[in-house]
């Protein structure tokens, strides 16, 4: 195609020409880890360092949407290897901040969540006064989250669903704890927190 001429494809992970995506970088992305921590387990399937974290800011923050098909493949490949979950469990996204959702023209994680072809309940959204937690440390990324998680009721699961809490990236886990103790008082229970990329040290897929 011309525009391919003109403006050739790059692999938005390692910058290597001619390739949307290299099978090098989409080779990070393993089975599901288990990232040490308390509450429900939490899994990831990259650290997020070198070329997997590129990727995934390059589908969050550069516009390049076309990646929700290449991690929604991931995370059906992956559901299933989940201990526990079982089959047909509904994905709920967690929520971004509604400025930055809005500047990313909608919600990055729900839009990976519908691509893994798996039920999908946008189940949450944070409050105002949230705020970006990119630079807080642990604590004040749990003050920052502190009862400002809500349950969108028209995005609701049905009773007893299996649910498991869907994410880009885990740090401190501050975000999944307010998140699976959201849907804990609304009389759901999460079986897993599923993660693209972790940035806690010693992930074997980093």
């Amino acid at each position: 195609m011309l525009i391919n001429l003109l403006f050739p494809p790059r692999c938005p992970g390692c910058g290597t020409w001619g390739v949307r995506l290299c099978a090098r970088c989409l080779a990070l992305f393993g089975h599901p880890i288990r990232v040490p921590g308390a509450g429900p387990p939490v899994y990831a399937l990259a650290a997020y360092a070198g070329a997997a974290r590129e990727l995934v800011l390059a589908f969050k923050e550069r516009g390049r949407r076309e990646l929700a098909a290449v991690f929604g493949a991931l995370i059906a490949a992956a559901l299933p290897r989940l201990p526990g979950v079982g089959p047909d469990p509904w994905l709920v996204p967690a929520p971004s901040r509604a400025s930055a959702a809005r500047a990313r023209g909608g919600s990055h994680v729900l839009r990976m969540a519908r691509a893994s072809g798996f039920s999908v309940a946008p189940a949450l959204a944070f409050m105002k006064g949230v705020r970006d937690s990119v630079k807080l440390d642990a604590a004040s990324r749990q003050a920052n989250l502190a009862g400002r998680v809500r349950l969108v009721r028209g995005g609701l699961p049905p009773p007893g669903a299996k649910l498991v809490l869907l994410d880009d990236v885990v740090t401190t886990g501050s975000t999944a704890s307010a998140c699976v103790s959201m849907l804990k008082t609304g009389g759901y229970r999460v079986t897993a927190v599923l993660t693209l990329t972790t940035a806690r040290r010693g992930h074997p897929h980093g």
